[in-house]
């Protein structure tokens, strides 16, 4: 994959390395790594990253290169892939399955699966999602195949670009069918794993639209307007209506087996085309059962 760009007349850059961070938006640490890979080319000719650039020249920037990713071991899973290119793979994650793998979770995660189909089709890679679910929440996760589109996504995830909506079963039926929970999040005191609403935490913003209400639970889309840890789970449950089936911040339910929410939509810009993606996951069968409650 080649980022490629010809100096017009009226540019100011005042050398390669000015391009690359300006307008490629380059970070400091990828580019050392293109500079030692010798991935850098003016007009077809290698490049040193303080080369003075003139009208008419012909940039390109070859941002793939061999990776050890030896540190995830290969294993064959089942992926539905629901969007892949040269940048990008897409999955739509069942719930159970760990992104990461851990000490728990050593050879049976998504990112496991991930390094063996990466394999498959001779790709060497570091697994690199740039989203992250919980282990029980089902629904789409990104994963870049190069450092470049990881940093461009992330960008994106910061400025507002990248969006993400859930579908969320929560107890309860809510007084306000839409509505926005501005409520700092930080990790609780003497836990590892729980969030807790805090004055002290870091911003969190969730806004939510209550889709129907049946049997005194409801059924919410929720967009995020940051990205915490647990963000959905804490929201709701601060507000009184914490998720079906969430043990650690409500309770179990005979309903359903794990906490009820579902990545189901992600858009963004592609950092390549930059064409507007959007893309669903269809709802699982254990949430769809509860729609027709």
């Amino acid at each position: 994959m080649t980022l490629n760009y010809q100096i017009q007349e009226n540019d100011n850059f005042i050398n390669l390395r000015d391009l690359l961070k300006n307008h490629f938006q380059i970070s400091d640490r990828l580019l050392i790594k293109l500079k030692h890979e010798q991935k850098l080319f003016v007009n077809n000719t290698k490049a040193f990253i303080d080369m003075p650039l003139h009208s008419g020249d012909s940039v390109s920037v070859y941002i793939d290169f061999i990776e050890d990713n030896s540190n995830i071991v290969p294993i064959k899973m089942d992926l539905e892939i629901i969007y892949e290119d040269e940048a990008l793979l897409i999955i739509n994650k069942l719930a159970g399955i760990p992104v990461h793998p851990s000490m728990e979770h050593y050879e049976d995660s998504l990112s496991n699966g991930v390094r063996f189909y990466f394999d498959k089709i001779g790709l060497k890679k570091k697994i690199r999602p740039v989203n992250r679910i919980d282990k029980n929440t089902s629904g789409l996760v990104i994963f870049a195949k190069n450092e470049y589109i990881q940093e461009c996504l992330v960008k994106q995830m910061q400025t507002k670009e990248f969006l993400k909506e859930y579908i969320a079963i929560c107890d309860g039926v809510f007084e306000n069918t839409t509505g926005t929970i501005n409520a700092p999040i930080a990790r609780k005191e003497n836990s590892i794993i729980e969030r807790c609403v805090s004055e002290n935490g870091d911003l969190a913003i969730t806004h939510y639209d209550v889709i129907k209400t049946l049997n005194n639970y409801s059924i919410v889309k929720c967009i995020l307007g940051t990205g915490r840890t647990h963000q959905i789970r804490v929201h709701m449950a601060y507000v009184g209506h914490p998720l079906l089936g969430d043990t650690l911040y409500g309770k179990a339910s005979p309903l359903i087996e794990r906490q009820a929410l579902h990545a189901y939509e992600i858009s963004f810009l592609h950092p390549i085309t930059k064409n507007h993606l959007k893309f669903t996951a269809e709802i699982p069968d254990d949430l769809k059962r509860l729609y027709k409650n």
